[in-house]
């Protein structure tokens, strides 16, 4: 049993109490993605003392990211760690007596509904819309509320969803954004604090969803940090919603194949090949090290890591890979068939 003692400044405010802060404890989470707002959620939920944790995120620390992602330094960098695995670590140093699982993996139709096994609420970490349909689908098929958070330059938005009871995420965002249509962080930038204000505001929700108290928000929240405003923009649920309306989740039941993402805010695609695809990072290390064409060759348990063409190759143990310095998905998806051959 939990000491009681460390929550006591959460505990003496009578919405929450004892009651609440036992509900806490026993409560089960998944953060899906530990970047700049799901590791704002993970800081501030594990301090609340949420009983389980799980932080799922596919990308390691870089230096761009410290300006905005608070529990990162420059030795995580160095390290070449993941973020789900820095993240626990200093997570765990803040309470010990809480569990906290860090899984280094892409959040897809493959390992979503395992990885939200028992889990009470999902909070969304992520960066792009297609991971947020992926949990909306996952949300509504397993009855699982989730919290939504979105930073971009100067702007936060927040959305709480309780699935089959209200709108859904796709009630709101019909369809995902072509390719080059929407901004991203790497066109338009984002600013640490909008970062922090609005990833707060969607711990509290998620807070509020564990214990019962409060009035949740059931719109969408827009935060302008420059303005100084905030705006909720009422949602009703639609009837034609192909996701809560109809009942198809065409995210969660995708068809098998190669997937390629274009990454926000880092000239970067992601490669992800379905199915579950293993590699010997340390044995692939070897022979690339005898091509001629592949400079900078970096492996540890977690990552390969090497540059060919003026191009940064990750590739992770499931087979997953980050292309960095294009865009072009056709391009990325031949350089990892070139050097990674899937």
């Amino acid at each position: 049993m939990s000491d009681l003692s460390r929550y006591q400044r959460q505990i003496i405010f009578s919405e929450l109490g004892v009651e609440g802060q036992r509900k806490l404890l026993a409560a089960r989470v998944a953060v899906v993605g530990v970047g700049a707002t799901g590791s704002t959620i993970a800081n501030w939920l594990a301090r609340a003392g949420v009983g389980y944790i799980r932080l799922i995120d596919r990308d390691f620390v870089e230096y761009h990211n410290l300006h905005r992602q608070a529990l990162y330094d420059e030795e995580d960098v160095r390290s070449g760690l993941p973020k789900a695995v820095a993240a626990a670590r200093k997570l765990q140093r803040v309470n010990s007596e809480i569990t906290i699982e860090p899984v280094v993996a892409d959040f897809n139709p493959d390992n979503a509904l395992e990885l939200t096994e028992d889990i009470d609420l999902i909070m969304d970490g992520s960066d792009n819309f297609f991971t947020r349909y992926l949990i909306n689908d996952v949300s509504l098929y397993k009855n699982i509320p989730w919290v939504y958070t979105g930073a971009i330059a100067a702007y936060g938005s927040s959305a709480t969803f309780i699935p089959h009871k209200g709108p859904c995420f796709r009630c709101i965002f019909e369809t995902v954004p072509a390719p080059g249509t929407g901004e991203t962080c790497e066109t338009l930038g984002v600013l640490g604090p909008v970062v922090g204000v609005i990833a707060s505001f969607s711990a509290g929700e998620g807070m509020k969803v564990l214990t019962g108290m409060g009035v949740l928000n059931r719109g969408l929240v827009y935060f302008d940090m420059m303005a100084n405003t905030w705006d909720v923009v009422e949602v009703e649920a639609r009837p034609e919603c192909p996701a809560c309306g109809q009942g198809k989740y065409e995210f969660l039941h995708a068809e098998a194949g190669t997937w390629a993402t274009r990454l926000c805010g880092s000239n970067s695609v992601q490669i992800l090949t379905r199915g579950r695809h293993r590699i010997d990072l340390y044995a692939l290390a070897e022979k690339l090290r005898s091509n001629a064409d592949v400079r900078d060759v970096r492996v540890n348990e977690y990552m390969l890591r090497f540059r060919v063409d003026g191009y940064e190759i990750t590739v992770f143990p499931d087979a997953r890979a980050l292309i960095r310095g294009t865009g072009d998905v056709d391009l990325a998806k031949s350089l990892y068939a070139r050097f990674v051959g899937y």
